[in-house]
């Protein structure tokens, strides 16, 4: 019986070990996706200045900018191992946040607004300074929808994360993730 025990620990031992060189292996594999180029170690996130008032339709939110700058600064930090500067950064990411507006999107029998849609585009830029084949320029949008008895104020923080989410999200892919 214990020879038995005896060949059970050392085959648990053997696979262990075996388990933690398979994963040595897969040094530059990230759990979140991110596949940061070699030599890079900082990044740079551009205050994104919201320019949407110069839009027909789209409004000018106070603090917009500051708070989508933090979201995208705060994705890329918890999702790498790179160092935020304010300066020189090997990847640099800047825009402007081009539309913020609220449109109708579906109509009650008393030709009211039953559904509202708030959507928000950002011209973005990406500079790889170690790889220009990298760099691109591209514009996000995406949109949160809320009934139409409630205001922007009313939804604004639910509808700021969603939309937050999903651009800082789809930026991190398309520079990061390469997905």
């Amino acid at each position: 019986m214990t020879s038995m025990k005896l060949r059970q620990t050392k085959l648990f031992t053997y696979m262990l070990i075996l388990s933690m060189l398979s994963l040595e292996g897969c040094g530059i594999y990230s759990f979140t996706g991110a596949s940061i180029p070699p030599g890079v170690t900082t990044f740079q996130v551009n205050f994104f200045e919201n320019q949407a008032g110069n839009k027909p339709g789209s409004t000018v939110e106070p603090g917009l900018d500051n708070e989508f700058t933090i979201a995208l600064q705060d994705l890329i930090m918890n999702q790498t191992n790179l160092d935020l500067v304010t300066a020189d950064g090997q990847l640099i990411y800047e825009g402007e946040i081009k539309e913020y507006s609220v449109t109708p999107m579906s109509a009650t029998a008393q030709i009211t607004a039953a559904q509202n849609r708030l959507k928000m585009s950002v011209a973005f830029r990406f500079i790889n300074t170690k790889l220009e084949d990298d760099n691109f320029s591209r514009t996000y949008s995406f949109f949160y929808d809320f009934p139409a008895e409630l205001q922007v104020f009313d939804v604004k923080d639910a509808a700021h994360k969603e939309i937050f989410d999903r651009i800082t999200q789809d930026i991190f892919n398309d520079t990061l993730a390469k997905w």
